[in-house]
């Protein structure tokens, strides 16, 4: 049982969309497809992975350091102990070594798609859906049969307007969402006020609807902000200051009595710690949204949530960011609070699987072998398209 390929592509989420700090009309993503020799029900496992939106293709790194390692080892040290499966924590170590320390960036966002598809092998290659398998294997057992999620939307589009903004929510609301998400600080605190008004006479209460702002505000606007929504009494306001501005969050958690959200620019698990040590952070009711497909791969993900619980943070606070099927899967397997969708943006990366509702704000998982990539045929075809076109790393 060995990998016998790795194949990379770079992919276009281009759109006209925008959020408070940048415009997504450029954007790529990296694709990677981790072949095995193993073969199951006449196929050959094939791991499939992807970057998250918000950084670009990493084509380089993959291809100049992390494959390149992966391909001059010995592929029994790429096994686990039963010798029947790859082991992601020795992939993960073999694509990383003679990495320095520190300065994470996009290096984690290449690592996130490679170590997605190996998890996706791996769980293919067990037979097993991934969130089952990581309910066994690190949860004793336990999963979610539904997952809490909630659309990532309300972006500014050139000429989008109040009538266009009611009318997206109202389409998340008919898709079977509860709690919905619009982009803030694109605009001025007045606007964006009305703009929330626009969205609650929609989805009513505020608890239905959550804020979020990109990273945008220095200090004195964050503030400004959290006063003047406090009493529209939201899920959650989200990111309002730089990423790795932990005081600025920690005056704002100070300041603003609901929730807050914030974690999906930090890429490792001392990234983690350092925001539970020092953003102010309160675990009765504030949200860490890692994303794994940012932030060097579920096997990263797993060593930030064991900081986390040795803080005494529940795995219940963690809502990944991303929108994608592999969040799904750790979110039920891993019982954590939820995951995003993109069930219209980001196409055709963003959302889950085509036949599988939203119902009552939640997503039940599909029974089916691996991440569950072939469940959205669109993507899974584009996806082997761009792969097997682009040809072996």
């Amino acid at each position: 049982m060995q990998i016998v390929d790795i194949r990379d592509a770079a992919a276009p989420i281009a759109s006209e969309i925008r959020n408070a700090y940048i415009s997504f009309d450029t954007m790529t993503v990296s694709l990677v497809a981790v072949e095995t020799d193993v073969v199951r029900d006449g196929e050959t496992v094939v791991g499939y992975g992807f970057n998250s939106n918000g950084r670009y293709a990493q084509s380089g790194i993959l291809r100049e350091r992390f494959l390149p390692r992966l391909q001059e080892v010995d592929p029994v040290s790429l096994r686990d102990a039963t010798g029947d499966n790859l082991d992601p924590y020795a992939i993960w170590r073999c694509f990383m070594s003679n990495e320095k320390p520190g300065g994470h960036g996009d290096r984690a966002a290449a690592a996130g798609a490679l170590d997605m598809a190996v998890w996706d092998a791996v769980a293919k290659i067990a037979g097993q859906p991934l969130w089952r398998l990581l309910s066994e294997r690190y949860n004793d057992g336990q999963a979610d049969d539904k997952v809490l999620v909630y659309p990532g939307g309300g972006y500014y589009y050139p000429g989008k307007e109040f009538d266009q903004l009611r009318d997206e929510m109202r389409g998340y609301q008919d898709a079977g969402y509860t709690v919905v998400k619009m982009k803030i600080g694109g605009a001025d605190l007045a606007t964006d006020c009305k703009r929330i008004e626009a969205v609650l006479g929609v989805v009513g209460s505020g608890r239905n609807l959550a804020v979020d702002a990109n990273g945008r505000f220095d200090l004195e606007t964050a503030l400004a902000y959290g006063q003047g929504i406090a009493d529209y009494d939201l899920f959650w306001y989200e990111e309002a200051g730089d990423p790795l501005d932990f005081q600025l969050n920690a005056e704002l958690a100070e300041a603003y009595a609901g929730p807050l959200a914030t974690g999906e620019n930090l890429f490792s698990h001392q990234d983690a710690r350092n925001l539970l040590r020092y953003g102010g952070l309160r675990p009765d009711r504030d949200w860490v949204q890692v994303d794994p497909a940012l932030a060097y791969g579920l096997t990263e993900y797993l060593r930030v949530l064991d900081v986390a619980e040795a803080m005494g943070w529940s795995r219940r606070r963690f809502i990944p960011h991303g929108g994608h099927q592999l969040a799904l899967n750790m979110a039920a397997g891993l019982q954590l609070g939820g995951s995003e969708s993109y069930p219209g943006v980001f196409q055709p990366y963003g959302g889950f699987a085509d036949d599988v509702p939203v119902e009552g704000g939640h997503v039940a998982l599909p029974d089916v072998p691996g991440i569950g990539m072939e469940l959205k045929p669109e993507m899974f075809g584009e996806m082997r398209r761009r792969l097997e076109t682009n040809g072996g790393a």
